[in-house]
């Protein structure tokens, strides 16, 4: 039987009444909707999250430009400063940071990524997600649950609001991602279907009207150091969760109040590179400089 599932409070009511979770009322659902197998979904989803390890692991290993040449080489900076000096945080925060960068970076090289939910935010899942799983000695099956788990919630955030910034902000890019990272690292520490939904609200009501005004109108400058930043935010949100913490308005209206927030938004401050960052003295210079 195929749920026809539109909002969170939906998917919880499901993933209770049939004692499911998330990722396996969702990889049903995706099976029966492309007339394939559990398995097939499955497969479809590692092969995801293979091409998320090879785009860090060519991001880690390289120090080339954008042809914009304004970034390429944070990854590799941060990389030779944690060769000297310890993170704050220790190693798992080390490896987001560098993972989420290396992936973006590789982005705007134009090599092989995979967008998530969008190429400006795709250094997010796959580095929280990768970062925790090998230092928690985190199993294939349960890494590939977990992406599952942020797929969907990436899905019903959609079917309200479109992710793209130039739609709502880049709280519908960088945001989602990370609201959507948030609910795959709780699930892959064990967190329980509630605990999934408010680590994703706790998210992304954090992140209400991030605009989104990249400099030169390039998913550059802020995007990439974004990357890394939300990365870590998702972290925060999950442990907030685990440790029982719920979000005070449901999943469903903070996402209301993210549509909200899209709407009232100034187009100058949806993609258009027309206010904020992109029109700061530097910004524009930087323009100058890019195209002449």
């Amino acid at each position: 039987m195929e749920f026809n599932i539109n909002t969170f409070e939906q998917l919880h009511d499901i993933c209770i009444s049939k004692n499911k979770t998330i990722y396996e009322i969702a990889q049903e659902n995706m099976a029966r909707q492309a007339e394939i197998t559990v398995e097939e979904v499955r497969a479809f989803t590692n092969r995801s999250l293979f091409a998320m390890k090879e785009a860090i692991q060519a991001g880690l290993a390289s120090r080339e430009l954008s042809m914009s040449g304004m970034c390429g080489q944070d990854c590799w900076n941060v990389q030779q400063h944690f060769r000297h000096d310890r993170a704050i945080f220790g190693k798992t925060f080390e490896k987001i940071i560098t993972y989420a960068l290396a992936t973006s970076e590789e982005n705007i090289r134009m090599g092989k990524i995979v967008a998530c939910p969008t190429a400006g935010s795709c250094g997010i899942v796959p580095s929280a997600l990768i970062a925790v799983s090998e230092d928690y000695d985190k199993s294939e099956r349960e890494q590939i649950n977990a992406l599952i788990t942020a797929g969907e919630i990436g899905r019903i955030i959609s079917v309200k609001v479109a992710l793209a910034g130039a739609v709502a902000g880049c709280q519908a890019e960088c945001g989602a991602a990370s609201a959507m990272s948030a609910g795959a690292i709780c699930q892959l520490m064990g967190g329980n279907v509630s605990q999934v939904l408010n680590a994703m609200a706790l998210a992304m009501k954090n992140l209400l009207g991030l605009t989104c005004d990249p400099v030169a109108g390039l998913v550059e400058v802020p995007c990439v150091k974004r990357n890394p930043f939300m990365a870590v935010h998702s972290i925060t949100a999950a442990e907030l969760a685990l440790a029982g913490v719920k979000s005070k308005i449901p999943p469903d209206e903070v996402i209301d109040a993210m549509e909200q927030a899209g709407a009232l938004m100034s187009p100058t401050l949806k993609e258009s590179s027309q206010a904020g960052l992109a029109t700061t003295k530097t910004g524009l210079e930087v323009q100058k400089q890019v195209f002449g």
